[in-house]
């Protein structure tokens, strides 16, 4: 009997063990063929649909960093999505590319619509509980996932982690999402003129929302790599800051916590 116990014991334990699931999902936005990353913990798929998480890439792609990202987010039990925004295998390290790239989306409908495109194939998988959904992005992604929200998406919230700040629009009531905006508090790439007219903005909209400023994190601040990117492509004002990635994360899980309940 006691042997029977222990065998028992020993085969609950494997099963509970988590098993991170990473795949490539193709898909398509008006013609253009894409390339996500899903990542999810197998034994909690299991139990029943999940929250899911929607990350949105740096203007550099998806490269490994949002990858790495939907792996810890699945890691903590959440189904999650990184979304391609420019098409399949579309990278670069170049700062002039980058620029390109991204210029086809900023202030235009694209931007919400290719992360549109995204969060509908996360749904798809038919492994997300669709009243529990989240985008988080990084840099140009930061303002993927504001834009997202702004256009009436179905997403509990959102968090931007250094990302540009685009303005709400005006209508009152079509932004459903909490909103968690991570900001360096020295970072250049925002003016003060700016980060005051997206805060009036969103209090003028009635927005829930929460705005963190890390102090001495500039642009970036949450990639690990983003000094040597910073050196390699000739820019200023980007770089890492340990303080501010961790306390930025734990934030995010605050955040989740607060949309979703516990942790599955």
């Amino acid at each position: 009997m006691k042997l029977l116990a222990c065998l028992c014991l020993l085969g609950a334990a494997l099963t509970a063990q988590a098993k991170i699931v990473t795949r490539a999902v193709p898909y398509e936005h008006n013609g253009v063929k894409l390339e996500g990353y899903l990542a999810y913990d197998d034994a909690k798929s299991r139990s029943g649909r999940l929250p899911g998480v929607l990350v949105l890439p740096e203007w550099w792609g998806l490269n490994e960093y949002p990858k790495s990202r939907a792996e810890q987010l699945a890691k903590l039990g959440y189904v999650a999505f990184a979304a391609d925004m420019y098409g399949a295998g579309v990278t670069t390290t170049d700062a002039k590319k980058a620029g390109e790239l991204a210029r086809q989306f900023y202030g235009k409908s694209l931007m919400a619509e290719r992360a549109r495109a995204g969060l509908d194939t996360l749904l798809a998988s038919g492994l997300v509980d669709p009243q529990r959904v989240a985008a988080i992005g990084y840099c140009f992604g930061g303002a993927a996932a504001q834009v997202l929200a702004w256009s009436g998406a179905p997403l509990a919230g959102i968090v931007s982690f250094h990302g540009s700040l685009v303005p709400p629009p005006s209508e009152p009531g079509r932004v459903k999402a909490r909103i968690l905006v991570c900001h360096g508090a020295i970072d250049p790439f925002v003016k003060p003129e700016e980060l005051a007219k997206f805060k009036d903005a969103l209090d003028v909209g009635g927005l829930d929302y929460q705005f963190i400023q890390y102090a001495g994190a500039v642009h970036a601040f949450t990639n690990p790599r983003a000094d040597d990117v910073a050196r390699a492509a000739g820019l200023k004002g980007i770089g890492y800051n340990a303080a501010a990635d961790r306390r930025s994360w734990q934030h995010m899980q605050d955040f989740f916590a607060e949309l979703f309940g516990p942790r599955p």
